[in-house]
């Protein structure tokens, strides 16, 4: 038997993004009743392990999760974090996906959450609602960028690893990662409730309206 605590072997990295993508739509359209039992079932996990395999040999570095959708019922979410080598798999990623319908629809990056103050998130062993957010948003039209800082009541009691998670996750609650990513400069943690704050339904619509006028994806 294997050592339990050798390291998992890593997958090698395709060179071929568009040929590693139509090999995990091959294995999605075969393992596809497996994983919509699994989740009838209630088991979210299982059907995530039946996936992972599948998107490490599209590129290790990848991340994904089986969510509740925005227009379907199931949300199958590939994210590279940013990361421009990453960027040609998800691209090629979602450009073989199947077409959206009722009960998938597919997303290369982390999307928005529909409504952000309906969220609470566990940070720090605590439960955090994201309604109470307030955010300091200082526009750079010459550039396109939002600087901000984020403050929500929880912050000053929360370790530094908890307080930077609970400083970034609201943004791309609000904004989505790539969105968030292509937008913001500066970000910075607030522990004491500014002037002049925005909730994030508001930044949001701020950062959509920035990305418009000079142009990018979202």
């Amino acid at each position: 038997m294997p050592d339990p605590r050798t390291a998992f072997p890593r997958q090698p990295v395709p060179d071929d993004p568009a040929a590693a993508a139509a090999e995990f739509w091959r294995y999605w359209h075969d393992v596809l009743p497996d994983v919509s039992a699994a989740l009838g079932n209630g088991c979210p996990s299982q059907a995530e392990t039946l996936l992972a395999s599948a998107v490490a040999r599209l590129h290790p570095d990848l991340h994904f999760s089986v969510d509740r959708g925005g227009r379907a019922i199931y949300a199958l979410v590939l994210s590279g974090q940013e990361d421009p080598a990453l960027r040609p798999y998800t691209d090629a990623w979602i450009a073989g996906a199947p077409p959206d319908d009722a009960m998938w629809e597919y997303h290369d990056s982390v999307p928005p959450v529909p409504d952000p103050a309906e969220v609470t998130v566990n940070v720090g062993g605590r439960r955090v609602g994201l309604a109470d957010v307030r955010v300091v948003a200082r526009v750079d039209d010459a550039e396109g960028v939002v600087d901000v800082a984020v403050y929500h009541p929880a912050l000053a009691d929360l370790d530094e690893a908890s307080r930077t998670a609970m400083t970034f996750l609201p943004l791309d609650a609000a904004l989505g990662e790539r969105l968030a990513a292509e937008r913001l400069r500066r970000v910075e943690t607030a522990l004491g409730e500014p002037d002049d704050t925005v909730d994030l339904t508001r930044l949001r619509a701020l950062v959509e309206e920035l990305a418009d006028t000079v142009g990018g994806a979202h």
